[in-house]
C-alpha cells in the first residue's frame, strides 16, 4: 500500500482551483475551473486533488452534518522548499497572505512559513537548519536514532 494523493474537501472549487494553479504555481494534471474534480502534480511523486465538500459528505452519508464548523486544525500540507524566502517572496507576488512568516524552528531542525488556501487548509512551507543550529536535545535525538 502507498499513498498517492491527497484530496482536499473544499467549498469554493474555483478559489481553490485558482489557488493551487495559480498562487502554488502547480501544473493542473486533471480538471479546468468550474469543473467538479481538479488533480495538481505537486512534484513529489503524491497528486493533490481538490473536490466539492458536499458531493463527498453525500457520498458517505454525512450530507446532513454542518459544512463548516470552527475548530482546531485537523490537517496540514506541507511542501519542502530548497530557498524559503525566495519561495515565500515568490508566492506574496502571487498573492498568497500568510498566517506566519518565516521563522527558525531549533526544536524541530527546520525554518517554516505558514498560510492558509481559499478552503482554509492550512499550509506549511519547510526547509531544514543546519545540524548546528538545532537544539542540543534535537541533536542527541537525532544521533539516538541514528545509532539504533
Amino acid at each position: 500500500m502507498k499513498l498517492t494523493h491527497i484530496r482536499l474537501l473544499v467549498v469554493d472549487m474555483d478559489a481553490c482551483f485558482r489557488f493551487y494553479r495559480d498562487v502554488m504555481g502547480f501544473e493542473v494534471l486533471w480538471g479546468r475551473e468550474g469543473g467538479g474534480y481538479a488533480v495538481f502534480e505537486t512534484g513529489g511523486g503524491i497528486s493533490l486533488a481538490i473536490f466539492p465538500r458536499q458531493e463527498m459528505a453525500e457520498s458517505v452519508g454525512t450530507a446532513e452534518a454542518p459544512v463548516e464548523v470552527e475548530c482546531q486544525d485537523r490537517a496540514l500540507l506541507i511542501f519542502g522548499v530548497e530557498d524559503l524566502e525566495a519561495t515565500v517572496a515568490g508566492l506574496r507576488a502571487r498573492g498568497a497572505e500568510f498566517v506566519r512568516g518565516v521563522e527558525d524552528h531549533a526544536d524541530w531542525g527546520i525554518r517554516t512559513a505558514h498560510l492558509r488556501d481559499p478552503a482554509g487548509t492550512l499550509i506549511e512551507l519547510n526547509s531544514p537548519l543546519a545540524h548546528e543550529e538545532w537544539t542540543e536535545e534535537l541533536q542527541r535525538e537525532a544521533q539516538r536514532l541514528e545509532e539504533e
